[in-house]
């Protein structure tokens, strides 16, 4: 599993990670980029437990991703399957499990305060925090997409799946836009990346 991991989590992150990895029911698997999910966590059918983190994901979103992962885990086999996913018992798991990693040898110095806020309750997933995935994205590689606030009024954008959008008003935090094939309302977290359409 060292071979595995070692090519997306830092040296000085790897021995910690590895230290909650040893079990023997537990697998994890390195997948290509799924969009709509970064990981998950699977009880496969014969007992054993699999987890799957993207390929794509920056070395600190893939850190992340796979604590919350075996906090999944973690949280099965001391409270049993009938616990809520991302419930009480899962947000403790996870907190605790994170905690040795939150130091500016794991994690950059810019990146730790908005992650000390963010485990304070962490949610089913980082992206809902908006200004903690928008900080983490800019350790993703350079590529051809705008993000969501960055869009003019008015401008029509496409999503990863083809679907049209025009962009409109932001609402609280997040924006709605409507789809101009059926003419339906959406609403877009601001750190969302789409693709302009020059027409």
């Amino acid at each position: 599993m060292q071979n595995t991991l070692q090519d997306f989590i830092s040296p000085k992150a790897l021995h910690l990670v590895l230290g909650l990895l040893k079990h023997e029911s537990l697998t994890v698997k390195v997948k290509n980029e799924r969009k709509t999910r970064h990981g998950d966590y699977r009880r496969l059918p014969n007992g054993k437990h699999q987890i799957t983190v993207n390929s794509n994901l920056n070395e600190y979103r893939f850190l992340i991703t796979l604590i919350h992962e075996i906090a999944h885990f973690e949280a099965y086999r001391a409270y049993g399957r009938l616990i809520k996913p991302h419930g009480m018992e899962w947000k403790r798991t996870f907190q605790h499990l994170m905690l040795p990693f939150l130091n500016p040898d794991i994690f950059p110095l810019e990146l730790l305060p908005l992650l000390a806020k963010h485990f304070k309750n962490p949610k089913a997933t980082s992206d809902t925090d908006a200004k903690l995935a928008f900080a983490l994205k800019q350790f993703d590689q350079p590529n051809d997409k705008t993000y969501i606030f960055e869009v003019p009024f008015g401008t029509m954008f496409k999503l990863y799946n083809g679907r049209i959008f025009k962009m409109g008003p932001l609402r609280v935090k997040r924006y709605e836009c409507l789809e101009v094939k059926t003419g339906k309302l959406y609403l877009f977290n601001p750190n969302a990346e789409v693709e302009l359409i020059n027409i």
